[in-house]
């Protein structure tokens, strides 16, 4: 699958580059004319997006869906996740709980609830 078809069933869906993610969201609103319009097509003639036409509430562009296939389709053509060092993951982790600890307030949390 082309990258950027791959980029427009990711972003429709809510996912990373990497295709991770909880498909929060499924639309793509775009008009004719626009850059991305003609890779909707495409996806529309493959078969991964559905098109409802000439919205009035998006100022009469399109809105485009993602289909099943589509979904399969993002999630088996996005490549792997790069590998992370323990200490970046760590951090990540830590990034990640969103807490009003410092870092090394969560090391020692996270320490403590380990043992």
């Amino acid at each position: 699958m082309r990258p950027d078809l791959l980029h427009i069933l990711q972003h429709s869906l809510g996912l990373d580059q990497y295709g991770r993610g909880t498909f929060y969201r499924n639309r793509f609103v775009t008009g004719e004319g626009s850059v991305d319009h003609a890779d909707c097509m495409a996806l529309l003639e493959l078969g991964f997006m559905s098109r409802v036409a000439n919205v009035k509430l998006f100022g009469g562009s399109d809105c485009f869906t993602v289909t099943d296939e589509g979904k399969q389709a993002a999630v088996a053509n996005s490549p792997s996740p790069p590998k992370i060092s323990r200490s970046k993951q760590r951090y990540q982790d830590y990034l990640d709980a969103d807490c009003s600890m410092t870092f090394i307030e969560y090391l020692r949390y996270r320490d403590r609830r380990a043992s």
